[in-house]
């Protein structure tokens, strides 16, 4: 266990990056929302939360500014993303402070997530060339069947703590370029990385002459969130966390004929073949299990191990779990941050006595590692549980660095066991059996969103679509084709003949 910082200490190294951002620290400050630490596990500072009156607000200044930004012509409004994604790169180490001190993030993997949101702005500044329709054959002649696409609205996000920035910038950057305007409810647990982001972002509409209210920020508890979904001004609620809240948000906005993109809960599994490279395998598995504190949607919770080379990287793996550096998250030498509060640790505890109970053998880890400097704090030792069976506990999701290990004898056990679970965000399989991995992606294969070979379940990147399947809600973000979710669908045809002619040979002449 390293040295943890002083409160003070990580205050003032918050404060200098909020200042560097733009933000206004004494505009927002306040005594209804806690801006706190989980290095320390202490409050940083006291901040002002909206009212339903300001998420109100919030809501109609950007359906006005939507009602001039549809009208802006796609690439120009790229040229504001640009200008956005220049800002994210100048301001890269601020913000990486501000995930580390408010999601305890370890050094690169905050680096990390604020080059995805530079990432997709590259990406949506292309994209924005590229809203593409198309042109189908008519069975009339002299008649032209298309389809075009044009922006849909206000969108709400939702984000959750553990990614701060990088799924809010998924979303505002598609949707900005798509021609739509955006209200964020971020995590109350991470509002000092949304403060930052929307002063960039404000500075960014600013340079390029782009209307104001495109983006607003509200924070706050679950009602403002809810008072979000319920809003009949936004067509479009993009929201992650548990399965619990999205089976809360889904409905909602359902009812008022709203669309809904939830990233949800996952309980992602990993099969280790008998033909696995075992050294990058159990290197993958690493990352995937215990980055981030194993509070990654797409953190991998099963390894599904042959039983044949089962013994020798359940071995592997202890060994490097007991080497991993655990403490202040700031040192280029720790591996394993804090978890984000005492909930998490409560949970963790409580799953591990409960796959105790019902068959399993705890290898290694489990154990918090205190320190003075920060008795509160959520410093835990990954853990490792082999499992008789997928049982009760292992069905489901605990976020916290908890890998069970199952066994399996054939590919098609491996794969029940993987798709058996109720939650459907990411899979992986290590093997060098092109006809196992084949296999595995197949329709038959995993019933994930996100299926991988030779690497493990977290670490996707911006160019595919992210989201999962099942319990994990469904819809996509980032790249790919998911612009289409932020945007409405209309089709034309286009009668050049001169004279009317029907579909489908109907006659309704005089």
């Amino acid at each position: 266990m390293t040295a943890v910082s002083s409160t003070d200490h990580i205050r003032t190294r918050a404060e200098d990056a909020l200042a560097r951002c733009g933000v206004e620290l004494t505009a927002v400050k306040g005594d209804s929302l806690s801006a706190r630490t989980p290095i320390t596990g202490q409050e940083l500072f006291g901040l002002r939360a909206g009212t339903p009156a300001d998420v109100d607000r919030a809501v109609e200044a950007a359906h006005a500014a939507f009602l001039v930004w549809r009208t802006v012509p796609a690439p120009v409004r790229g040229a504001l993303v640009k200008r956005f994604g220049e800002l994210l790169t100048e301001h890269k180490e601020s913000l990486a402070d501000l995930v580390t001190v408010e999601a305890g993030k370890i050094r690169s993997e905050a680096l990390g997530e604020v080059q995805e949101m530079i990432d997709i702005c590259d990406f949506a500044v292309g994209l924005s060339r590229q809203l593409y329709g198309r042109t189908m054959p008519s069975e009339r002649p002299g008649h032209r069947l298309m389809e075009t696409w044009h922006p849909l609205g206000v969108v709400g996000v939702i984000s959750a703590f553990n990614f701060p920035v990088a799924v809010w910038a998924w979303n505002t950057a598609v949707a900005l370029v798509c021609g739509d305007t955006v209200v964020w409810k971020p995590s109350e647990l991470t509002p000092l990385t949304a403060l930052a982001c929307t002063a960039l972002l404000d500075r960014a509409i600013a340079d390029t002459g782009a209307p104001a209210g495109l983006s607003q920020v509200v924070l706050g508890t679950a009602d403002s969130g809810t008072r979000l979904v319920d809003s009949p001004l936004v067509p479009l609620v993009s929201a992650t966390g548990s399965t619990r809240m999205g089976r809360a948000v889904g409905p909602r906005v359902a009812a008022r004929f709203g669309r809904t993109i939830l990233e949800l809960g996952g309980n992602n599994a990993a099969v280790l073949t008998p033909s696995a490279d075992l050294d990058l395998a159990v290197n993958a598995v690493v990352f995937a299990a215990a980055g981030t504190a194993g509070q990654r949607c797409t953190t991998l919770r099963r390894l599904i191990v042959h039983a044949d080379v089962a013994d020798a990287v359940v071995e592997r793996l202890v060994a490097a779990y007991q080497r991993l550096p655990i403490g202040d998250p700031f040192p280029e030498t720790t591996l394993v941050g804090p978890l984000v509060n005492a909930e998490a640790q409560a949970r963790m505890r409580e799953s591990l006595d409960r796959a105790v109970e019902e068959g399993g053998i705890l290898c290694t880890g489990g154990e918090r590692q205190l320190t003075e400097e920060a008795p509160d704090a959520g410093y835990v030792r990954p853990a490792i549980v082999r499992m008789p069976a997928q049982t009760a506990v292992v069905r489901e999701e605990t976020f916290a660095p908890i890998l069970y290990v199952l066994t399996y004898r054939d590919l098609d056990e491996a794969i029940r066991l993987n798709n058996e679970v109720p939650q459907g965000l990411s899979a992986g399989i290590f093997t060098g059996d092109q006809g196992e991995a084949e296999r595995f992606m197949a329709a038959d294969g995993a019933d994930c969103g996100i299926v991988n070979v030779n690497i493990g379940t977290s670490g996707a990147e911006i160019g595919g679509a992210f989201g999962g399947e099942k319990e994990t809600g469904g819809g996509r973000e980032s790249g790919s084709d998911a612009w289409r979710s932020y945007m409405r669908r209309a089709t034309n045809t286009v009668n050049y003949s001169g004279r009317v002619a029907l579909a489908q040979g109907v006659d309704f002449s005089q």
